[in-house]
Formats: C-alpha cells, structure tokens, sequence
C-alpha cells in the first residue's frame, strides 16, 4: 500500500506531521481524526514536490484570483466567513470551482479553520495559499491576506501569459515550416523524380538526396511521428523520476538564450513567492519551504532546500544563495541588505517586480533574434528543395544550349 505524509493539528491545537500507510487519503483521513488529529495536507510520499497550481484543469487560475479578489471585499466589508463562502459559491459559474467552494463551506461549517477547509482540496488551493490564509486567520488579517494572494495570483498569470505569447510565434513558424516541406516531399517531389526517370538523366547529389528524402517520407512517415511520439513519452516518464527532472531542469538552464530567460523567470517566482509569504507573516523556513516546492524547477528546489537546512543550523540566508550557484550575485546582495536592515519582505518583492520586467525584454530580445534566424532557416530549406529540383532542368537546357 502506498505511503502518505501528512500535516495538522492535534487535540491540544498543536501542529504535528508524520506518515501513515493506507489505501488512499480518505483512509489516511479517517485514520487521523480517529487519533484526534484535524488534517490538513496529506500527498502520497513521492509526490509532494509534485508541481502545485492554482487550479486544477477543471478550474481556471483566472477564476481563483476573481475568487480572492471578491473573497477580500466581503471580508473587509464585515461579512460572517460562511456566507462570504456561501455567496462566492452561489455565484460562480464554474460548476467544478463551485462544488469545491461548497466542500470548503460545508467543512468551516463544521468548525474547521478555512485554511485547514481549502486543504482538502490541494488541486485547487495549494501550500501557498493555505499557508497564507492560515497567517492571515491567526493574525486576524484574512482580508489582506486574500488581497495579496489575488495580487500574486494575477502578476503569476501576466508572467506566464507573456512567456507563452513570446513562444506562440516562433513555435506556430517552425510548424508550418514543417508542413510546407513535408508537402513538397510527399506530392510535389515525386512529380520531379518520375519526369526524371523518364528523361533518363544523370542527377546531381542534392537532387538525389532530396528525392531519397521524399521516399522515405513516402513509405516510412509514420517512423517520424513514432519517433516524436516515443521522445514525447519518454521525457515525460523521465521527468516523472526525481533525478530525470533536475537533469532536465539543469539542462534547460544551461541552454544559450533560453536558459538565460528561464532563469530569470525562476528568480522572480521565487522572490515574489517568498516575499508575499514573509510579507503575510508566514515564518522564514516554512515560507522556503513552500517557495521550494512551487518553484516549478528542480534545480531551484533542491538549492533553496539546501538554504533552508543552512538556516536551520543558525546561518544567514546570503552566505547559503551565493554557496548554491543559481541566484545572480545582484539578488543575493539585495537579500542581504534587505535582511540586514529588517525589510527582506519589500526588497524581495522589488527584486521581483525588476526581474519581471526583465523578463519581459528577454522574451522581446528573444524574438528579435529568433525571427530573423527562423525565416532565414525556412528559406534556405525550401529554397535549397527547390533548386535542388531544378538543377537537373538547369543542367539540361544548358546542355541542350550548347
């Protein structure tokens, strides 16, 4: 049977954590508040550092910061948590979001923490969001607490929606490049290779190489997309393995451009995830925690779980970023001062803000270099297909001219 770690709270409301081995989570459930234990997050050992999202595919990230965004009005405008839950599930048009607005009503109903109640529900709400709603209910500033997670939800989705736009044209080029030479190897080729078996003609090495090219495409296309579909299926199965995903993720960041970008865009997660975290009063070491597991990157992961362990044994957490080799020296010096003068908070939130920015003009300078280098590929392979065809024409008319 499989193994669950689990975290919540015991009788005496002191939090406590451990594994249990059951069937699956409604048993692990059902086994802790036999125990007298409230849970919270249980995940099957092996998949905790699974990547978390703000929503499950059934609801939009959109949606949960609409959610949050409300949820903080009603808050601050003084109404009970239940009909705040209430009214937000009444009202929302997601039939998934509402039923699991529902759960989480009926579960504070009972006499649940609203954090322990969104718990149930970790493809939905993840430790981020609970961990900060828990701050927030034991601070008595939910309303901020869901005002910054709207906050941190929306720039999320600006930073990602700027890096899929950047993508969509290069990808959406090399596709129909992709389309247009495999058309001219499968129909317009074969027409040229059967006028010159019957011309009889010598042919010329590109010419030959390109009619071989178009029958294999002929006969032996469906080698390619099993060969598109295996490597597919096999990065996948790989990156389902903890080694195969930092390799991975380390190998994406050592590549020239894109690794630069995408570096950038795991630092400024990182600073705006611990600094809304900090900022809302979650404690340093559980907020690198959760900063670790959200990061969306195993490289990023395991060093900021090596940070974590060094502050731990009492270090500071400039001397254990610079150790791990993945944060630019600027961002660690930041930190720094930021520490040093008790405003870690707003500096790390700074530094996002300037990453994000930085983002954006990678993915501009990105395009820029791409699209000229993309539509000088195209050329060249469709124009060398081409003129490879007419060579054979080209040497017999001069033949003939002669």
């Amino acid at each position: 049977m499989p193994v669950f770690t689990f975290s919540g709270k015991d009788a005496s409301g002191q939090k406590v954590s451990g594994e249990r081995v059951a069937p699956n989570k409604q048993a692990v459930t059902q086994q802790l508040r036999r125990e007298r234990i409230t849970p919270g997050a249980v995940r099957e050992k092996g998949k905790e550092f699974a990547l978390p999202t703000f929503g499950s595919s059934k609801v939009k990230v959109k949606d949960i910061a609409i959610f949050f965004r409300q949820f903080s009005v009603m808050i601050d405008a003084g109404l009970p948590l239940v009909q705040c839950l209430e009214i937000l599930a009444a009202n929302q048009e997601n039939p998934a979001f509402q039923k699991t607005l529902t759960g989480v009503r009926t579960t504070v109903e009972g006499g649940a923490t609203l954090a322990n109640a969104m718990r149930q529900y970790p493809a939905v709400f993840d430790d981020l969001t609970t961990n900060m709603i828990e701050a927030g209910e034991t601070g008595g500033i939910l309303d901020i607490i869901l005002q910054r997670l709207a906050t941190y939800v929306e720039k999320a989705v600006r930073l990602k929606s700027a890096v899929k736009s950047a993508l969509i044209y290069p990808v959406a080029v090399v596709g129909i490049a992709t389309l247009i030479v495999a058309a001219l190897l499968k129909y317009v080729v074969p027409i040229f290779s059967n006028l010159f078996a019957g011309l009889g003609v010598a042919l010329p090495l590109p010419t030959r190489i390109v009619i071989g090219l178009s029958a294999f495409v002929q006969h032996f296309w469906w080698l390619f997309l099993l060969a598109v579909g295996g490597a597919v299926f096999g990065l996948k199965q790989i990156r389902k393995t903890q080694w195969g995903r930092y390799y991975f993720d380390k190998a994406l960041l050592t590549l020239p451009i894109v690794g630069s970008l995408l570096r950038k865009i795991a630092v400024g997660r990182f600073t705006r995830t611990l600094g809304t975290l900090i900022t809302s009063g979650v404690p340093i070491l559980e907020g690198l925690a959760i900063t670790a597991k959200t990061s969306g990157n195993a490289v990023l992961e395991e060093a900021l779980m090596k940070v974590r362990k060094a502050i731990e044994e009492g270090r500071t957490i400039v001397d254990p970023l610079k150790e791990c080799g993945v944060f630019p020296n600027m961002v660690t010096q930041m930190i720094g001062v930021g520490e040093a003068t008790g405003a870690m908070d707003s500096m790390l939130q700074k530094i996002a803000d300037f990453y994000e920015e930085e983002v954006d003009a990678a993915t501009r300078d990105m395009l820029a270099m791409l699209e000229p280098a993309i539509i000088g590929l195209l050329g060249v392979t469709i124009g060398g297909i081409v003129i490879s065809l007419y060579m054979p024409l080209f040497a017999m008319i001069a033949k003939l001219a002669g």
